[in-house]
């Protein structure tokens, strides 16, 4: 596997390796210590599985307390996936990464703790998974506006999204209360 930090040092996007022959292909989407030696944890405490359609946007959610690292992976279609970082004490705090996913490529996005997470569908349908270090606590989670223009996330999208009411909603980052937000220790 290889792993490579994208433009937020801590967002890292993994390039697994592929074993494959006439029969079809194998690879190794998680190992505790291969990965823990790249700087993701080996911790993960529950999986999830997300299926959407084209247009549909879900986030920018984040939790705090109990802040989620997630491991991102596309088992079916492509979406365009997003890692905000609002840690309140971060030099890069309000800044933004963004990475087209595909069931065509091999790759995984580690988007740590602190930062908000959203995606788009690019494709007709998409099915992903992720594996989070800390469990769901819906008391805890928080939305950012998804179109806040001090982010001025560059979403690849042709038409409106189709989005939930609380992310269309959401406040801006600078909206939010100080102490809702993660700090850098936490």
């Amino acid at each position: 596997m290889k792993v490579t930090p994208l433009g937020l040092p801590e967002v890292l996007l993994v390039d697994l390796k592929v074993f494959g022959d006439a029969r079809g292909w194998f690879t190794e989407t998680w190992q505790a210590q291969r990965y823990a030696e790249a700087g993701i944890p080996s911790r993960f405490v529950q999986d999830n599985a997300a299926y959407s359609q084209r247009g549909v946007l879900r986030g920018l959610h984040c939790q705090h307390p109990h802040g989620q690292g997630k491991l991102i992976q596309v088992l079916q279609g492509e979406i365009y996936d997003v890692a905000v970082d609002v840690r309140r004490d971060s030099p890069t705090f309000g800044r933004w990464v963004g990475v087209a996913l595909s069931a065509d490529r091999p790759q995984q996005v580690w988007i740590p703790a602190g930062f908000a997470h959203g995606y788009c569908v690019l494709s007709h349908e998409a099915l992903f998974t992720y594996k989070c270090t800390d469990f769901y606590h819906p008391e805890t989670q928080f939305s950012v506006r998804w179109d806040d223009p001090a982010i001025g996330i560059d979403w690849p999208l042709a038409v409106a999204p189709l989005l939930a009411d609380k992310d269309r909603d959401a406040p801006s980052l600078a909206a939010i209360p100080a102490d809702r937000l993660p700090t850098c220790e936490g």
